[in-house]
């Protein structure tokens, strides 16, 4: 048995190196000194002509979780764009003024689309953690819910995590945020197959195929190991 690898990448150079190295999937972001944004349309074209690995794009046009009518509505319109662009899904996640999950936001993104998508960790900004994993689970498409199990990271978070592995929904759930090699046999121990694996702090451009094939290696040789125990 293997795990899903999600490789982050803001470039078509790394997009190339990920998908090279093993890659099951792609997150495409612009970097932003204050945190990712949405890419540029031609941006996605240019990683979709370069690669065939399923390519999920991140939507947000300022830093926070937290959005308006406006953005929405230029957001709506970006995914239009970035699906003639070669998009197979989408990243997004809002939290409204109480800290819970933004339904009507979501809602509206979502709505008109028959495409997967991520919540990305703004679960791990909400106010009340399970009245937000309960509003998730009744969000047609969602396939994956990322998340550090903290706000400050996987170095914060990880115990929580590994409780959570088996709660509702959990089969959705993909560690983000800081992932590190060691924490990989711990998580995958706890049963979780979904890892994202960002740049650990370098620019994209740096990213290299045999970087990805290591943690490609790691993530399926615990995966492995954890399944065989528990006799799957």
């Amino acid at each position: 048995m293997t795990g899903l690898l999600e490789v982050r990448v803001t470039s078509v150079r790394a997009a190339v190196e990920a998908a090279q190295g093993g890659a099951d999937r792609l997150w495409l972001a612009r970097p932003d000194p204050a945190g990712d944004l949405s890419p540029w349309p031609e941006d996605v074209a240019q990683v979709r002509q370069a690669v065939s690995v399923e390519l999920r794009v991140l939507l947000r046009l300022r830093d926070g979780y937290s959005t308006d009518g406006g953005e929405a509505t230029r957001l709506r319109g970006l995914i239009w764009a970035f699906q003639e662009a070669g998009a197979d899904g989408f990243g997004l996640g809002f939290l409204n003024g109480h800290g819970q999950v933004d339904l009507e936001v979501v809602g509206a993104l979502i709505g008109e689309g028959d495409w997967p998508w991520s919540f990305d960790q703004a679960l791990d900004c909400a106010l009340d953690r399970d009245q937000a994993w309960a509003a998730l689970s009744a969000l047609p498409r969602l396939d994956t819910v990322m998340t550090a199990g903290s706000a400050r990271g996987l170095e914060h978070g990880l115990d929580r995590l590994i409780e959570e592995v088996g709660r509702p929904g959990a089969d959705l759930m993909m560690a983000a945020g800081g992932l590190t090699v060691e924490q990989v046999p711990w998580l995958a121990r706890a049963g979780l197959r979904r890892f994202h694996v960002g740049d650990g702090g370098r620019p994209s451009a740096s990213l290299e195929a045999d970087q990805v094939a290591a943690w490609r290696r790691l993530i399926d040789a615990e995966v492995a190991r954890a399944s065989s125990r528990r006799g799957h």
